[in-house]
């Protein structure tokens, strides 16, 4: 906590949550009067529906929900989500943050709302600044804000004590410009939100195939014999992903689902664009669903693999591409010993799934010619979730099923931009090959050691060797694990800056002094000196498209993401900077320019991107050239994963609910999961509960047990669900202030948020949130 006696968790709930019957499908009647309802009442009819008609059209602007991509032909005329039409009606809204509001408001009294209300507020419409000791922000111009952060950029001792954080909501343009601030200052402290959510994708994908990206396009789930969703619920994360799945379904692809929790959204869908799928039971998505303990999926594909292996002793050919084994890849021996090793019993038991049914996906795999594996953070945030990655890749090179139509890795991003964000340097471990290109092309030399990440970064505030954070987007403090030792780390800066679009808990837990920068949103017109700009972003696919926002914006205060990036570089390097940030601010096409010089992939890019389709960046490991150590696609053996719990513990995952993106809270409604009016829910399999003398609706409090001591989350409630024995699951935010800081996955160090040692008993009455 600060000084300013700030609360840095959400507040409990007056109420307590209704809970009742979860979803019958996903989609439907029901998603579409939730988007109407939504997107009216924050934008207004007309203006509701000129602005969704634009997203993710071709000279429209993409959606600044998930990372989806969109069909090269055939668009629909309404080519977004319920959660995506939310998020544009988030950054839509009529609803303003003026600097009356901060007067009204102290900083202190706005901590303690619930971050449901901080969002409704609005559109943050002036750039506002808290002094040191200060109660209430105070409204400054754009130049004195920029001048306040140079001036503590330029008293560091190094630059290596300031830490630029990156949001997935960013485009290219403005994160290209970012790191190459960031490094001609001369540090590779770029934190961002792939450290907290894919990055486990991206270690065991280039160690493995020798690339961190997926390998598919949206047109091979239009040929693919089966496809395999692991650790994900698109239903609520990535809902346009349903139409493909509905679609491949239709065809006869088998579908198998692999998540510790039942989900809709992997059962059935009502395509709310299909009018016979409005009503009645939907179309069936899983023909296998696999419901694994938490962190059980190496396990599980041992199992698989194992099976495989078996059927490929009984009838050689059957179950084995040997053609591609022996010409592609390295290690298969390694592997096969490792897993004829694993006892079955330990297989069943880690895994939590009965042998007929491991035996059941493996018999889907080996029939499909073409398999697609889907995954996102349910195989990622593991203290083993390079493992969980590589044994799913383990699982695919088998039969081949890579750089072949139809077949390949898909790790599923989150956020529109984040993959982008990466291709464009946001990286605190650039490759020598960028910086080289840097020099080269501009004239400095870029730092060379390796920089922090982001619960690294969060080190470093906490001890005192960072002192300046500034924030290109997100919400730092709630996406972050550690909720009350990240406060007190960003409570020792002596500045904390973020660029958003609306107001958060990040705001209202600060450095000696605070700096909100409002920007302009994906929906809005960017118009600078050479005229209207476009921005790019690319997908969870390697796709880069355009987008350009139609609505005026919400302030005449706001700045684009690049003038404040541009701004600011110039503020702090002066005339020693030979970049022309003045220049690239004015005209968007001269920084493609540069970064078609500076990063591969992108040539022609000012004339490609015009393409309404966009276009797909080069990977080579799509093509079966695998730019490894060895040369080969690796099979990368791992050992079963155990779980050590004593008597009494739970392992627990977070998870979001279907009324939120990310750490943006849009109601207090889990529709799918049949949780309506609050969040602080706990979901606990029954027999579990009945063991702790627990029903359903029960006050209870979560305790997290780690090497450096316990950890407490007060007031949850109990949700009895089909989950299995000894797993629980609960919202994130909320439930951060149970995930240590230090807990973290080998090797990517990612935050290991699906896998918290818990202890659960009845609530202490008459106490608040800690």
């Amino acid at each position: 906590m600060t000084a300013r006696d700030v609360r840095a968790e959400p507040p409990v709930e007056p109420e307590p949550p209704r809970i009742g019957e979860r979803s019958e499908a996903a989609g439907g009647l029901a998603a579409v009067g939730a988007t109407l309802q939504h997107a009216i009442g924050e934008m207004g009819v007309s203006r509701a529906v000129r602005t969704l008609l634009r997203v993710n059209q071709g000279e429209g602007f993409d959606c600044p929900g998930c990372a989806w991509p969109e069909p090269e032909e055939g668009r629909s005329l309404a080519e977004f989500c319920e959660n995506g039409a939310k998020a544009v009606a988030e950054e839509a809204t009529l609803r303003r943050v003026t600097p009356d509001f901060f007067r009204e408001h102290s900083v202190a009294e706005l901590s303690r709302q619930p971050d449901l209300w901080l969002g409704k507020q609005g559109r943050l419409t002036h750039p506002m600044l808290l002094d040191e000791g200060a109660t209430h922000y105070r409204p400054v111009s754009w130049d004195e804000a920029l001048a306040i952060v140079a001036s503590a950029l330029r008293a560091l001792r190094s630059p290596d004590e300031a830490i630029f954080y990156t949001s997935g909501r960013t485009s290219n343009e403005a994160a290209f410009l970012y790191q190459l601030f960031a490094r001609e200052l001369g540090t590779n402290n770029l934190p961002d939100c792939s450290n907290m959510c894919h990055e486990s994708s991206g270690v065991g994908l280039r160690e493995a195939i020798g690339v961190g990206k997926g390998t598919v396009s949206l047109h091979d789930f239009e040929l693919a014999d089966a496809i395999f969703v692991v650790g994900q619920n698109p239903g609520t994360n990535h809902p346009r992903m349903l139409t493909a799945l509905r679609e491949a379904r239709r065809r006869g692809c088998e579908i198998v689902t692999v998540n510790p929790l039942p989900e809709v959204g992997n059962e059935r869908f009502r395509h709310p664009q299909h009018p016979g799928d409005l009503v009645g039971p939907g179309v069936p998505l899983s023909s296998l669903f696999l419901q694994v303990r938490i962190n059980g999926d190496v396990a599980l594909f041992t199992g698989i693999i194992k099976e495989m292996l078996e059927e490929e002793e009984r009838r050689p050919g059957a179950a084995l591409d040997r053609a591609f084994i022996a010409e592609h890849t390295r290690g298969f021996e390694a592997l096969a010993a490792a897993v004829r090793e694993a006892p079955w019993d330990d297989i069943v038991e880690q895994s939590g799934v009965p042998r007929d049914r491991i035996r059941a996906a493996a018999e889907i795999a080996m029939r499909s010619e073409r398999t697609i594996a889907c995954w996102a953070m349910g195989l990622t945030q593991h203290q083993n979730g390079v493992a969980n990655v590589q044994q799913l890749m383990n699982f695919l090179l088998l039969r081949g099923n890579i750089g072949r139509p139809g077949a390949g890795p898909c790790p599923v991003r989150g956020h529109s931009n984040v993959q982008g964000d990466r291709t464009m340097g946001i990286w605190e471990r650039p490759p020598a090959e960028l910086l080289d290109r840097i020099e080269a092309n501009f004239g400095f030399s870029p730092p060379r050691h390796h920089g922090l990440d982001t619960v690294a970064a969060i080190a470093a505030m906490a001890e005192g060797r960072a002192r300046v954070f500034f924030a290109l987007g997100g919400n730092f403090l709630s996406a972050t694990p550690d909720t009350a030792f990240t406060a007190r780390a960003l409570a020792r800066c002596d500045l904390t800056a973020h660029v958003s679009t609306k107001l958060n808990r990040a705001h209202l837990v600060t450095g000696k002094r605070a700096l909100i920068l409002p920007c302009l949103g994906r929906t809005e017109r960017d118009v600078q000196a050479s005229g209207p700009q476009r921005v790019t972003v690319e997908n969870s696919m390697g796709v880069v498209s355009s987008s350009r926002g139609n609505l005026p914006p919400a302030s005449e205060m706001l700045r684009s993401e690049v003038a404040i990036v541009a701004g600011l570089a110039r503020a702090t390097l002066g005339v020693r900077s030979r970049v022309p940030w003045e220049e690239l601010a004015a005209d968007y096409d001269r920084i493609r320019d540069l970064i078609e010089r500076t990063i591969p992939g992108f040539d022609d890019f000012n004339a490609r991107v015009k393409d309404p389709r966009g276009f797909a960046l080069p990977n080579a490991a799509a093509r079966r050239e695998f730019r490894t150590e060895t040369g080969k696609a690796n099979f990368i053996a791992h050992p079963l994963p155990r779980r050590e719990l004593e008597p009494g513990e739970l392992l627990m995952m977070t998870i979001r609910s279907h009324d939120q993106y990310n750490t943006t809270i849009y109601g207090l409604d889990d529709r799918y999961r049949g949780v309506r009016g609050g969040r602080r829910v706990v979901f606990m399999n029954a027999e579990d509960a009945a063991e702790r003398g627990l029903a359903q609706g029960d006050l209870v409090d979560i305790t997290s047990r780690f090497s450096d001591g316990e950890r407490v989350a007060r007031a949850f409630r109990v949700v009895l669900y089909a989950i299995p024995r000894g797993d629980v699951a609960t919202y994130f935010p909320e439930a951060n202030v149970l995930v240590p800081l230090g807990s973290v996955a080998d090797k990517s160090r990612t935050p290991a948020s699906k896998s918290i040692v818990v202890r659960i008993r009845p609530s202490v009455a008459g106490h608040g949130a800690t």
